[in-house]
């Protein structure tokens, strides 16, 4: 496997750098987020919570300048967050969104606000706002979390999804991804875009419902 671009790259950046020889995550992230709701009943945004595994959060943390160890502020990790969120935008946050069965255009959502990192439990935590560039008012959204290229895997938490401020009949599902079918797959694969949506067999899938 090539060298990873650089030390300070998360997930995104790796995911740009490292061939797909094999067709398995490198990286995982357990995810849980919000959806935000105007006082009109549109959805303005969505919040997530990305908590990467603990062996990738070693890596990532190895240059990390902090100053009680076994510890480090937002402070501290706030350049390492801000090339997160800067990574992330080229592969559309992993984030994808269809209102009333609509696929929205690439630029839906705006760059990324209120984003930090944390460290908690061992792991670092991405935490970000994607607000849309236009209020969504829908009686439903669906909303899919994943990797096309599957060399980032998204679990979904216990708890994966909160509506806040959302009208009080609006009612989410989860439907977690079930196994992919196995195939062999080679770096040529990816390269010739002949697998390059093969991660959404295992996308993460959230609906909303309002009456």
């Amino acid at each position: 496997m090539r060298r990873f671009a650089a030390c300070f790259t998360l997930i995104a950046a790796l995911a740009a750098a490292a061939p797909r020889a094999e067709a398995h995550p490198h990286v995982w992230v357990t995810s849980s987020s919000e959806l935000v709701y105007g006082a009109d009943g549109a959805i303005t945004g969505i919040r997530h919570s990305w908590k990467f595994d603990d062996m990738f959060s070693t890596y990532a943390l190895q240059d990390i300048q902090n100053k009680t160890k076994g510890t480090y502020t937002r402070e501290e990790l706030a350049p390492l967050a801000q090339v997160n969120v800067d990574s992330l935008k080229e592969f559309d946050f992993f984030t994808f969104a269809k209102a009333g069965g609509r696929n929205p255009a690439k630029e839906a959502f705006l760059d990324p606000i209120d984003y930090f990192l944390e460290y908690k439990d061992g792991a670092l935590v991405l935490n970000f706002t994607l607000p849309f560039k236009a209020p969504v008012k829908t009686k439903q959204l669906a909303l899919e979390i994943y990797d096309p290229t599957y060399f980032v895997g998204f679990d979904l938490a216990a708890d994966p999804i909160k509506l806040v401020g959302a009208p009080a009949d609006c009612k989410a599902n989860v439907q977690r991804p079930g196994n992919a079918p196995q195939v062999p797959l080679s770096e040529q694969n990816f390269e010739s875009g002949a697998y390059a949506n093969y991660g959404a067999m295992f996308a993460n899938k959230i609906t909303v419902d309002c009456p």
